[in-house]
């Protein structure tokens, strides 16, 4: 095929599925590839798993705050403010965020929340076990995530379905299905800002043990945090903390009524959770692409790549490299090694919920395992219009009636 047929950068090329035979193709004859663009400069394209993850790491020849982390362009006013958010920053700056953050993923306090989430895993499936049928995405997999998040922001879970709501407005603004205009988007990203400033206010006259709290409190060299670093936060946290793990259990489970001895191997062995967690991970990539800038010329892949231009590296062709990954298109629950970088491959901005996510998945499938052996797809797939977000909108299950546990 011709590489200039390819386009990486039109939303509806990504929702029958992800298009990998083009990614197959830009492993095979450009790695590292010039790809115009018809709304924007244009990008050097980094599809192999060794380039992505040099590129994911090298923050000094490629900038996560120069032009922000999305493939997309941002007008300078909104850049400014983009810029506040640590998935927006390089270091020092990121890494004295960071080091305050991570109070709340460390793995003791990850670890503190398991009975929790075995438990909230065990009711979400509780509401749905006597009907014999669910909507996977909305019943199921939205639940646990955003309990979770919830309770680590110190949101009241009457309040999590907001979060659900904005976050969709914002990373859903090319789906039909949701019907976001800029306008809306930026008025979702406005109440989730108003939402948050009370909140902290809330956690300034009564503080808990949760992270908001905490952030309220903690100084960088002797400064607060502002109102805004504070809002942009609990945006990012919002968002990163309930898409992501989302969409990976929902592409997960629908990888699995495709490759159904899978699910049967995972049946007959649970055992088998912690590997293929790993390999969900690495099939389904639920972030598709993060794009720097270059602060300097540098030299990537026999390609010499100027200084101050759009590079775009993408996890989900990384993840299938074939250099790497042995029959790299064949889903196996057993492959070992698995070093994918779904979060990222490592480095400064290496994901970091990655304990928690895992966790999540882990528990969930666990219980699926165990309390629906026999689920199965019962009606069309509806994936997510983005070329961002590897993402599942709706995926129709049916299953063998039971009873609740935790009632």
């Amino acid at each position: 095929m011709e590489l200039n047929e390819i386009d990486l950068t039109d939303s509806r090329n990504f929702v029958e599925a992800v298009p990998h035979h083009w990614f197959r193709e830009l492993r095979r004859q450009a790695p590292v590839y010039w790809h115009p663009e018809a709304d924007g400069p244009g990008f050097w394209c980094v599809t192999k798993y060794e380039d992505s993850v040099a590129v994911n790491r090298d923050y000094e020849h490629f900038s996560s705050a120069s032009k922000a982390t999305f493939i997309w362009e941002i007008e300078d006013e909104l850049l400014e403010q983009q810029r506040l958010m640590m998935l927006n920053m390089d270091p020092p700056l990121h890494t004295r965020y960071r080091r305050l953050v991570n109070k709340g993923f460390t793995p003791r306090m990850v670890n503190q929340l398991e009975e929790k989430i075995h438990r909230t895993a065990d009711e979400i499936i509780d509401t749905v076990i006597e009907k014999g049928e669910c909507d996977f995405v909305t019943d199921i997999s939205a639940e646990l995530p955003l309990i979770v998040i919830a309770d680590l922001l110190g949101v009241p879970q009457e309040d999590r379905h907001n979060m659900f709501d904005w976050s969709n407005r914002m990373i859903g603004q090319e789906d039909p299905e949701y019907q976001i205009t800029p306008e809306i988007a930026q008025q979702s990203a406005m109440e989730l800002y108003a939402y948050a400033s009370q909140l902290y206010s809330k956690k300034r006259q009564n503080p808990h043990e949760d992270l908001m709290s905490v952030l309220t409190e903690v100084d960088i060299e002797g400064e607060k945090l502002s109102e805004l670093e504070l809002e942009l936060f609990f945006l990012l946290l919002t968002v990163a903390g309930n898409e992501t793990t989302r969409n990976l259990m929902s592409g997960a489970m629908h990888t699995f009524f495709q490759n159904p001895d899978q699910w049967q191997k995972l049946v007959g062995d649970p055992s088998l959770l912690p590997g293929a967690v790993e390999e969900m991970l690495r099939y389904v990539s639920p972030v598709m692409n993060f794009r720097r800038q270059t602060t300097r010329a540098f030299e990537l892949g026999d390609q010499q790549i100027e200084a101050d231009q759009k590079v775009v590296f993408f996890h989900v062709s990384a993840n299938r490299d074939e250099d790497v990954f042995e029959d790299s298109d064949h889903f196996d629950i057993t492959r070992n090694p698995n070093p994918h970088m779904a979060f990222g491959g490592g480095g400064p901005h290496f994901c970091l919920g990655a304990n928690l996510a895992r966790m999540e998945i882990r528990v969930m499938f666990e219980h699926l395992l165990s309390r629906m052996p026999d689920i199965h797809q019962d009606g069309d797939v509806q994936r997510l219009q983005s070329a961002f977000i590897n993402g599942v909108k709706h995926l129709p299950v049916a299953f063998s009636t039971g009873a609740p546990v935790r009632r």
